[in-house]
């Protein structure tokens, strides 16, 4: 049975989500932690993504919809020269190639910046994306590939913040439904020697930002009250007209 102070909290809550965890995973710790079922997510972070996971507590889970559109930011680094079966580095290594001598910033960047702009993405085979009401990676991890549909994505800013090679670190700012690792592994590609994603943060959702962000495990070891000094009003984080 819920404690009634904890099934008396709603908001919006940001958590600093770990690596090596999914999103999921994130719900059902605070579910544990807090005595509560009504909680959910807007928006996954794949396991090896950290930073901002927007936490939808009790009646909060109603904006669902609204917040998971919203535009996100990320900071991430993409290792030239290897291409992974999950275009991450949780992957298989399926090529090796040397990064040419030849390849700087500059031409890094210049490719970064002409993949901005309204486009289509095809989601990779190694995604929570359905199919016939099953996950692409389920049917990934049995060697399968199957045709996906590209989906409408806007990248309004992808930018090189330095390069050490094979190292490349970036920001990228994006519509919802964006795959970060995608875009790394299509950058790769359009240079010539391939690449993979080998961190990614997210710093912001909407208007919700790392700055707001508490780490997981801080928010386990939180009192009821200390959680609920955290939250986000509803209807400060989604305009009453979204509603």
């Amino acid at each position: 049975m819920m404690a009634p102070s904890a099934q008396e909290l709603e908001g919006v809550l940001i958590v600093d989500k770990p690596r090596g965890i999914t999103s999921h995973d994130v719900v059902a710790r605070l579910r544990r932690a807090l005595g509560m079922k009504r909680i959910g997510h807007a928006g996954t972070l794949d396991p090896m993504a950290t930073g901002v996971l927007v936490i939808l507590l009790g009646k909060a889970t109603k904006a669902s919809q609204y917040l998971m559109s919203r535009d996100k930011a990320y900071e991430g680094t993409l290792r030239l020269g290897q291409v992974t079966d999950s275009q991450d580095a949780d992957g298989e290594i399926l090529a090796s190639t040397p990064v040419p001598l030849v390849l700087g910033a500059e031409e890094i960047a210049a490719a970064m910046q002409k993949m901005t702009g309204d486009q289509y993405q095809t989601p990779p085979m190694f995604s929570a994306k359905k199919i016939n009401g099953v996950p692409l990676y389920k049917l990934a991890r049995k060697g399968q590939e199957v045709e996906r549909e590209p989906r409408f994505i806007h990248v309004s800013r992808f930018a090189l913040v330095d390069y050490a090679s094979p190292d490349a670190r970036f920001v990228v700012e994006c519509s919802k439904g964006t795959y970060v690792r995608t875009l790394a592994h299509d950058l790769g590609r359009n240079l010539g020697p391939g690449a993979h994603l080998i961190a990614l943060r997210r710093t912001a959702s909407g208007e919700q930002t790392i700055a707001q962000a508490a780490p997981l495990e801080e928010i386990e070891k939180m009192g009821v009250r200390e959680v609920r000094q955290r939250l986000i009003p509803v209807w400060q984080a989604v305009p009453s007209h979204a509603l």
